[in-house]
């Protein structure tokens, strides 16, 4: 099967690229394999930023019912670190970008979370903080439902005290205002 074959090159790979793409397949694979190659591809590489990096996204853009519950537990993980701006594109700006099936989800909790964090990051990363809501600028190509929910997070984000001036903008000329 194909899981077989990425089961195989993952535990047989011997270098990063040949385990990250069999980790890739796995990381759509809803089973106990998923999980454990996850944990041995963290174990071996923890030490190399940029490899951890990559695990994060590859998590944060798995098609699986719950993805977004995992990016949630990742950020209470020991590699992740909302003061470090590659940590956070990793994985927030890869579930918010990356991921439109699971970002959009009908019931608007990856539009929650994306303005929870953008309203956290504003506090003392208002760039990276404006980097993120730009997957709320193309509100408009989506279906009536997904819209509104985008409309009203991008209304939550501009009543929040102390938004920074690049946050601001991006907000308020989404929404067409040009205060």
């Amino acid at each position: 099967s194909l899981r077989d074959l990425c089961l195989k090159q993952f535990y047989e790979a011997d270098n990063m690229t040949d385990q990250l793409g069999a980790l890739a397949a796995l990381a759509n694979h809803d089973g106990p394999e998923r999980a454990a190659a996850l944990a041995a591809f963290y174990e071996r590489w923890r030490r190399e930023a940029l490899v951890v990096d990559k695990w994060l996204a590859l998590q944060a853009t798995s098609w699986l019912p719950g993805t977004l519950d995992v990016v949630k537990a990742l950020m209470a993980h020991e590699a992740f670190n909302l003061r470090n701006p590659n940590k956070v594109r990793a994985l927030i700006g890869a579930f918010c970008q990356a991921n439109p099936v699971r970002f959009h989800a009908r019931d608007g909790s990856g539009y929650t979370f994306l303005a929870d964090q953008v309203l956290a990051l504003n506090a003392f990363n208002p760039q990276i903080a404006a980097r993120l809501i730009v997957a709320f600028t193309r509100w408009r190509k989506f279906d009536p439902v997904r819209q509104q929910e985008m409309r009203d997070r991008l209304e939550r984000i501009l009543a929040a005290p102390g938004l920074s001036p690049d946050v601001y903008e991006i907000a308020a000329k989404s929404l067409g205002r040009q205060e």
